[in-house]
């Protein structure tokens, strides 16, 4: 374990480096924020009464969204992973006395955190001061604080876990492009990120929130927003611990038996 722990702080600290390229992040993802408000806004003046969350719940979701991307975006995967796979270093790996699957996992979630410490805080604190009701609003209370905080960690570890699912499919592929397009597109469309859940008909929503990418970051932002009830709130995280045990344990069944096939050419 004490491996794998030395995995996710040399990969942290290494990740809180890179500042400037955060910064430009920031930038960009305010850009976007503000692109997500407007266009909803101009929806929402049509006929606020057909939304099913109010526009201050919006906000908040499109503001949590994006000072947290770097937890659910899936096309934020490692290029290292995939390259190491594809040139034939992953040997290297497979010569340590480590399990592949664990130290890509401590890793991955390394990446992730260093990549939200240094972005969310000033994405949060700006929204914070936005007027009424573009900015982000406060929970709705110190339980649906803490349900939020519980749900976002699951939804990092879903996120992660269906990441480290498209690495070990990489090695019965040529090429992982093809992979991680349709991954991430799936992703993007049935998690919520491009649109929330909620503004789906009644039955597809259904159906999409039983799926594993409504798992990631729809359950937490939904949350912080207010939009959903209590049953709603059990059934989700419910799912979410469900569907992280699948991944999980599929995923490394998978990667144990992907170890003793690999085949590396020439050398």
């Amino acid at each position: 374990m004490r491996k794998y722990v030395s995995f996710f702080r040399l990969r942290f600290g290494m990740g809180l480096q890179y500042r400037a390229a955060a910064l430009a992040g920031i930038v960009t993802q305010f850009a976007w924020g503000f692109l997500e408000l407007m266009a909803f806004r101009a929806f929402y003046e049509t006929d606020s009464a057909a939304f099913p969350m109010e526009f201050s719940a919006m906000s908040s979701y499109i503001w949590m969204q994006q000072a947290f991307l770097a937890f659910f975006a899936t096309w934020m995967m490692e290029n290292d992973i995939f390259d190491s796979i594809v040139s034939g270093n992953i040997a290297y790996e497979l010569c340590r006395p480590i399990r592949i699957y664990s130290m890509w996992f401590a890793r991955s979630i390394a990446n992730r955190m260093s990549r939200a410490v240094l972005r969310c805080f000033p994405i949060l604190i700006v929204a914070a001061f936005l007027p009424k009701p573009y900015g982000i609003a406060a929970p709705a209370g110190m339980s649906c604080f803490l349900l939020f905080c519980v749900t976002l960690l699951l939804g990092l570890l879903v996120t992660v876990a269906f990441c480290l699912l498209v690495y070990v499919l990489a090695f019965f592929t040529i090429s992982p492009q093809g992979l991680r397009i349709v991954f991430t597109s799936m992703v993007e469309f049935f998690s919520g990120a491009v649109i929330p859940l909620p503004f789906f008909p009644e039955k597809l929503q259904a159906f999409m929130e039983l799926l594993p990418f409504a798992a990631m970051q729809n359950v937490a932002l939904r949350i912080y927003s207010g939009s959903m009830t209590v049953p709603e709130m059990q059934k989700a995280v419910s799912l979410q611990v469900f569907w992280l045990a699948v991944l999980v344990l599929g995923g490394s069944l998978l990667c144990r038996c992907a170890e003793k096939k690999v085949t590396v050419q020439g050398g």
